[in-house]
């Protein structure tokens, strides 16, 4: 009869289903008594992965090197039977702003109300900070030394990415040509109409590939006062 110590991917198996959080191949080494390398450990997982291939879990890379189990995205109805409370819903505003961030980083505010087209609500900013998906870099060598904004791991585990490269991409025919995302200081606000203006198309694609991504993340603040302040 198989033992533990005769099964380490049961012992990876077991620490994964059963932890809260994703785990670095440090941690699931220890789980393992550090007897085997972190390349040996990877090996492991990956053949674990295609172990669950097809069923409602899947064993996910996530956060640049982090592992955990998920549930695959058919089981998105079958979950919502169990937790038929609706998940809370970002603003158009937040999801655009995090949307310019995620692909144009790093991002001043300026930035982003340039390739909006408007203000930038401070309301949007601090949720996505209060939620640790962006966060402040650095500054421009500019005028004013303005905050530069990126996107955070936590970003990336929330919404199941192993790297900004995982990001939903923008088909070729919908993506604006490069020139139309210089940003210097001076460049005119965006006076095209929104149902028109291929910049702002992308972006209402970018942000909508986002939204979907981040539906169903278990969120249990209530939304409430950011809604009511960004349609102010």
């Amino acid at each position: 009869m198989k033992t533990l110590a005769d099964e380490p991917k049961w012992v990876l198996e077991g620490a994964l289903l059963t932890s809260d959080v994703p785990l670095s191949l440090n941690n699931l080494r220890d789980c393992l008594d550090k007897r085997f390398t972190k390349a040996q450990i990877r090996v492991m997982l990956l053949e674990l992965r295609a172990d669950w291939t097809g069923r409602a879990l899947e064993l996910k890379e996530v956060g640049d090197g982090l592992w955990r189990f998920q549930s695959v995205p058919a089981m998105r109805d079958v979950l919502k039977k169990l937790h038929p409370e609706e998940a809370p819903k970002y603003t158009r505003t937040v999801m655009e702003t995090l949307a310019v961030i995620a692909y144009r980083q790093p991002v001043t505010r300026g930035d982003i109300e340039k390739i909006r087209g408007v203000s930038v609500n401070p309301n949007a900013i601090k949720t996505l900070i209060d939620r640790n998906w962006i966060e402040v870099i650095g500054r421009r060598e500019t005028v004013g030394h303005p905050e530069l904004f990126a996107t955070t791991r936590q970003f990336l585990i929330d919404l199941g990415l192993n790297s900004l490269e995982d990001l939903p991409a923008i088909g070729s025919d919908e993506m604006p040509q490069g020139e139309a995302f210089e940003l210097f200081d001076g460049q005119n606000a965006i006076e095209a109409s929104r149902s028109k203006h291929p910049l702002l198309q992308a972006m209402d694609k970018e942000r909508e590939e986002l939204e979907n991504m981040a539906q169903m993340l278990p969120f249990s603040e209530d939304l409430e006062s950011e809604n009511k302040s960004s349609n102010h």
